[in-house]
């Protein structure tokens, strides 16, 4: 999973791509590279990240998604938002998965929007809100948590009719150091739903508070990660450097098939 922010203000590519020309050329680019899934979001998830209205957001969002799915239509387009609203006219425009970093904590409506829309939906799990999740998040075990977390939500979601279901832990949303550790190395304790799991680790501070580096400096970081994520058992990563995560993807795969 590639992603395409049209955000001023992402922690790393904001304001790389808010021309035609910049937003095809750079999901042209993850597509060449490996990515079978664009994420486009419009409204920033970093940390006490400012929040914007439904309408901005969506004037954000709904031209890229129609210019990427008219220049791109057999790639899936993932919606990244934790607005119903927004849901709507993103999958109408061309979207055909819903990436809601809230797990539909900040929208009551948004589980039976994506189950009447038919979409599959990316579930991940948040402490807080955008605005506060880094402030002092707090669990016993986070780990169990997270789980008990996805045991409710996924019984709502059947409730909702929403059938495909993907899995996030969501690293560093209402996460310490510790925490995202944590997750990271019992994450092959979340295939007990029998679910696919998405890793979104990409240039996060997780990386750079150990290697004392920028998220400009973090691709490195970034790849033995996303490698520990594979072997986990994670199934989609989510990145801003296609290339180098679909390299990662060859060598597990390589790794995995020898006897």
């Amino acid at each position: 999973m590639g992603i395409l922010n049209t955000t001023p203000d992402s922690f790393f590519d904001g304001g790389k791509y808010l021309t035609e020309t910049e937003i095809l050329s750079q999901a042209g680019k993850m597509i060449s590279e490996g990515a079978s899934i664009i994420d486009i979001g419009g409204q920033s998830t970093r940390p006490k990240a400012e929040l914007i209205s439904v309408v901005e957001e969506l004037k954000r969002v709904i031209p890229v998604i129609e210019l990427v799915h008219a220049k791109f239509p057999d790639t899936i387009i993932s919606i990244d938002t934790f607005r119903s609203e927004v849901v709507k006219k993103a999958v109408n425009a061309g979207a055909s998965m819903v990436n809601d970093v809230s797990g539909g904590t900040m929208d009551t409506e948004m589980f039976a929007t994506v189950g009447s829309m038919h979409v599959p939906y990316i579930l991940m799990h948040m402490q807080g809100t955008p605005q506060t999740m880094q402030q002092n998040p707090v669990y016993e075990n986070v780990v169990n948590e997270v789980k008990q977390f996805f045991l409710h939500s996924l019984q709502l979601l059947k409730a909702a009719g929403v059938n495909d279901v993907i899995l996030d832990v969501g690293f560093g949303f209402g996460k310490n150091l510790e925490h995202n550790y944590s997750l990271l190395k019992h994450l092959a304790d979340f295939s007990i739903f029998d679910l696919p799991i998405l890793a979104g680790m990409s240039r996060k501070s997780m990386i750079n508070r150990v290697l004392k580096t920028t998220p400009e400096q973090a691709l490195n970081g970034t790849s033995v990660l996303n490698t520990i994520a594979l072997i986990n058992g994670a199934s989609i990563l989510r990145v801003h450097d296609v290339k180098e995560a679909t390299q990662a993807i060859e060598l597990f795969k390589q790794y995995h098939a020898a006897r």
